[in-house]
């Protein structure tokens, strides 16, 4: 196989995308990238950024893969898992303290910070709206990070959020528990818990 058919082969795998870093990681030259624009395989729609023509980015999926800290979190993390049905104006993510995101990382992003050793609990992996795979927060660690971040969000979406999850009848409790007290959040769950039972 050379080398145009391996970047092909990436790019079906994602959904059409593909990233500079992922030659890298394939061991693939750089030049194949400007051979493949010049010939109109693939369209460079930021830097390092490439996808197949006449195809919309996946823009969640490309910030994910440029800032391996990013996980999906509160409206963003609702809205995938269905339990809103806003799409979300911007997307919400959630990185480490001390973690360096380019200032200027999109309009459409808002960024909460969280203890390094707290970012990672309830990560689970999701999809996007064009199949590719991505890193969110669980349902249970969402309510509580919205729960944390109450004075930022519209509270509506939250207390929606819940209803649903209370039809669902899917939320593991004691885990609820377990992440809100380390979120502290405890008290604050309390008062919503007679909607969740």
């Amino acid at each position: 196989m050379d080398y145009i058919q391996r970047i092909e082969k990436i790019i079906n795998e994602q959904n059409g995308t593909l990233l500079s870093s992922d030659l890298d990681e394939n061991k693939i030259p750089r030049t194949y990238l400007s051979m493949m624009v010049a010939e109109g395989k693939i369209e460079r729609i930021g830097r390092g950024v490439y996808v197949l023509p006449d195809l919309l980015e996946d823009e969640m999926y490309i910030m994910q893969k440029k800032y391996s800290k990013l996980i999906y979190s509160h409206e963003t993390a609702l809205f995938l898992h269905e339990l809103s049905d806003r799409i979300p104006f911007e997307y919400s993510a959630t990185v480490p303290s001390g973690y360096k995101v380019v200032s200027n990382i999109s309009e459409r992003f808002k960024i909460y910070y969280i203890k390094k050793d707290l970012h990672l609990m309830g990560v689970i992996e999701g999809k996007t709206s064009f199949g590719n795979t991505i890193k969110i927060y669980n349902v249970e660690r969402t309510i509580c990070d919205i729960l944390r971040s109450r004075n930022r969000i519209d509270i509506q979406i939250f207390t929606d959020a819940l209803k649903r999850v209370a039809k669902k009848r899917n939320l593991d409790y004691a885990l609820l528990i377990e992440y809100a007290k380390k979120l502290n959040v405890e008290k604050i769950l309390n008062t919503y818990m007679e909607v969740l039972i």
